[in-house]
């Protein structure tokens, strides 16, 4: 029985680090049309040194901090408002990031490469929702962009960025599970 509750006493302890880890890595913010943030990093991060079930929990439980308004998002903002903006598609693609990374890795593995390869995926995503949300809102306020000129916005000037980001944390990830003991 002790060694169920310190399991869940540990779930809960690591969770909440990577729950802080990201609201972190959201107030390191370049403003643009959609700021550059860290965020992604912090869910890479989750899912990977955590796993799949624990990291995704740790990417819901900082949407819905979040949502009930501590300011963990970008601009130290937080309520519903932030997820009903422009960058509301991304910020509930974090979530669904971490769901197909968990799926990617529970079907195939985790190897090196369907790990890399679980995060392109969610990357992608997470980018597919946030550019949908992203034209949803922007033609609300009675604008209109094509659909090239919003990826211009907001994804191809990320690609690189999130790549890096990828790889620094699958790096970091493997380092953090070794020295933790979480392999």
């Amino acid at each position: 029985m002790e060694a169920v509750t310190r399991s869940k006493t540990t779930d809960i302890v690591y969770t909440g680090m990577f729950v802080v880890l990201i609201a972190i890595c959201a107030w390191i913010n370049v403003p643009m049309a959609v700021p550059f943030t860290l965020q992604t990093f912090g869910v890479f991060m989750a899912v990977e040194t955590l796993g799949g079930r624990r990291g995704t929990l740790a990417v819901l439980v900082y949407i819905l901090l979040g949502a009930a308004g501590v300011p963990v998002f970008a601009g130290f903002s937080g309520g519903i408002a932030p997820l009903f903006g422009s960058t509301g598609g991304y910020i509930i693609g974090f979530l669904f990031s971490a769901l197909v990374m968990w799926a990617i890795e529970s079907l195939f593995g985790h190897k090196p490469l369907v790990t890399i390869l679980a995060m392109l995926a969610g990357l992608l995503v997470c980018y597919l929702f946030g550019t949908i949300w992203f034209m949803v809102v922007y033609s609300r306020s009675g604008s209109t962009a094509s659909l090239l000129t919003v990826l211009g916005w907001c994804v191809f000037p990320f690609i690189i960025p999130d790549l890096a980001k990828i790889g620094l944390a699958y790096l970091l990830s493997q380092r953090v599970k070794k020295a933790v003991h979480l392999q």
